[in-house]
């Protein structure tokens, strides 16, 4: 039985959506009646089929034959994403196993939040998301599909690919993930060079050593940010196949894994009810938020998860987050949470195991899946390499953790809330990670030191300014004054403020990589400064207070009233032009607020008002 809160979260969320579902589903219903046969001329499907073998384009013309697109987000820069270059073969030969056809449809473009932390490039991150999901739109819109797989793991991708996908809701589409790099060097040993190095105690060979010997292979990073985070919620919300989140690449099961996307889209193909924007409906979305709040996971899906919902008419808010987390317990303890990483996560007893623990306690609703079967029979599940034949065979998940630091039961939570909390008061509305933050850290405050950019923060730092317990506001880092670019590179001062004794905390209206952890930092605050937020009408002196177990960040006694000052508007210039940002400014004019998804897409029904 579900628990009868979270019924009743769900329902909010279904009312308040109604009108914006229904024109989302009937707008599916449409699309439906394209047929990639019967609405193409000859002349459109010749164009189509002209790069195909003349076998593929026989068997393209038969009329029950399916052909399936794959969207990748290949490219040799991100570690995550390398391992996709040989996947299309493999799925190509696997559907052709299946009298099937298919086509490598489009690519997308994807960029490393880690190459980019701390650049200008970084300012562009966000906004990918969206342009992925128009690159979606230009792969299928040729309508020669009858499904698509979707190759995508890291940060913006894997959002962006879903909301293209839910544009071509009527079609079943699979996401298809790549699976995380063997450990390296700790992630706790890591951070203690990084903050060596910011405080001028190692050089900068032992640094770079530290991160090579920390990004050391094809796969995703191993601490449990975004990336990870992305492919936890996607099983979770039932459109990814059971447990095949954190195989590792290039291993014998996850070619399994792979060639079981292409037989499941298959088979799904025959079921019209299991059509990709049927799937992601208000359940789909409250199981994605769960797993999000169990996990501790990344604060950037406060925003992506809401602009996934928006896309599918459905319409969700921080209040809706901060609900789950309420009764959801945190059941995980992986980097920056804990000090293991998402292997020792999975060999603990992985999703399969937390699922299960969550369903148990009424805490995830029994829906719909690519798997064709329901969330609860397959995705306590998890796969095996089948015997000289495509794709997995299936076996209960473990029932028991083999790591409970790592991974523990409903019964014996890390924490009895979930990792994420909504914080709100007279600067406005924001996400905290209270589940990376030490307890004794729940509460501080302190003066307040404001600054309008991250280079300004560490030349103070530099400068030694930071020398009593204080709260840093950073400002005009929002979706229209920058894309809310990522803040992590700050971390390593940061954390050595803390180190040296100083209770310090950060309020900002940009973000922080999911990596981020251990100092308490409020973020996404909206509204950001560029849109009259109160956040810029703080000052150097004004104390502020947070306190996270009460949910509250305000500016005590300010005199005068924050309502009542002039903000305090820097030189923005510099901000729009250089690598590449000046071809973004329809992005910055047109974004919404971070709690709307900091997205340019409208919600549907309300593109024209």
């Amino acid at each position: 039985m579900v628990h009868s809160e979270l019924t009743a979260i769900t329902d909010r969320i279904q009312e308040r959506s109604q009108v914006s579902r229904e024109v989302y589903l009937s707008r599916l219903k449409k699309d439906a009646g394209f047929g990639r046969l019967t609405h193409l001329s000859c002349g459109n499907i010749a164009h189509g089929v002209a790069g195909c073998s003349k076998s593929e384009q026989q068997q393209m013309l038969k009329p029950d034959t399916k052909n399936y697109g794959i969207i990748s987000a290949y490219n040799d820069v991100l570690s995550a994403h390398q391992p996709y270059q040989h996947f299309p073969t493999l799925l190509k030969k696997t559907f052709e196993t299946l009298g099937a056809t298919s086509q490598f449809a489009g690519g997308v473009p994807a960029m490393c939040d880690g190459v980019t932390q701390g650049q200008v490039g970084m300012e562009l991150s966000l906004f990918s998301r969206d342009l992925i999901a128009q690159a979606v739109a230009i792969a299928l819109s040729h309508q020669t599909f009858d499904g698509a797989l979707m190759l995508g793991i890291c940060d913006k991708i894997v959002p962006g690919l879903i909301i293209g996908g839910l544009h071509f809701g009527h079609l079943p589409i699979v996401m298809v993930p790549g699976g995380p790099m063997h450990s390296g060097l700790p992630n706790k040993e890591k951070v203690r060079v990084r903050q060596a190095y910011a405080a001028g105690e190692v050089g900068k060979d032992a640094l770079m050593n530290a991160e090579l010997e920390s990004y050391h292979s094809p796969g995703t990073c191993t601490f449990y940010g975004t990336a990870n985070t992305n492919q936890m919620v996607v099983e979770a919300m039932g459109i990814q196949l059971p447990a095949s989140s954190f195989v590792p690449p290039y291993t014998p099961l996850r070619d399994a894994y792979t060639q079981q996307a292409a037989l499941q889209l298959h088979q799904l193909t025959e079921q019209s009810d299991h059509s990709f924007g049927q799937l992601i409906d208000e359940r789909c979305i409250v199981n994605g938020l769960v797993a999000l709040m169990a996990s501790g996971g990344s604060t950037n899906h406060t925003i992506h998860m809401i602009a996934i919902a928006r896309a599918a008419g459905i319409i969700i808010n921080w209040s809706d987050f901060d609900a789950i987390s309420n009764i959801t317990p945190l059941l995980a303890k992986i980097y920056p949470n804990g000090p293991e990483d998402i292997n020792a996560f999975a060999q603990a007893g992985g999703t399969g195991f937390l699922f299960s623990q969550l369903l148990n306690a009424g805490l995830m609703h029994d829906i719909p899946t690519v798997m064709g079967a329901s969330f609860a029979d397959a995705y306590t599940q998890e796969g095996q390499v089948a015997d000289h034949s495509a794709g997995v065979t299936w076996q209960k998940g473990p029932s028991q953790s083999s790591n409970m630091e790592v991974l523990t039961t409903f019964e014996k939570p890390f924490d009895e809330h979930g990792g994420l909390r909504l914080m709100q008061g007279n600067i406005g509305r924001g996400i905290v990670k209270n589940s990376a933050v030490a307890k004794e850290l729940h509460q501080i405050q302190g003066p307040a030191f404001v600054f309008d950019s991250p280079q300004a923060i560490e030349q103070a730092y530099h400068d030694k300014r930071f020398t009593t317990d204080c709260v840093i506001v950073l400002r005009y880092q929002g979706p229209k004054a920058c894309g809310i670019p990522e803040l992590h590179g700050l971390m390593p001062i940061f954390g050595n403020l803390l180190d040296s004794g100083l209770k310090i905390a950060l309020v900002t209206d940009g973000r922080m990589s999911g990596a981020s952890g251990k100092v308490p930092i409020v973020l996404h605050v909206c509204p950001e400064a560029l849109d009259g937020g109160a956040i810029g009408r703080i000052q150097d002196g004004d104390q502020i207070q947070i306190n996270m177990e009460a949910g509250v960040v305000e500016v005590l006694d300010a005199q005068p009233p924050l309502t009542e000052r002039i903000p305090v508007m820097p030189d923005l210039a510099d901000q729009f032009h250089g690598t590449g940002r000046g071809l973004f400014g329809f992005y910055r004019q047109h974004v919404s607020a971070a709690e709307a998804g900091a997205t340019t897409f409208a919600l549907p029904g309300e593109e024209y008002i």
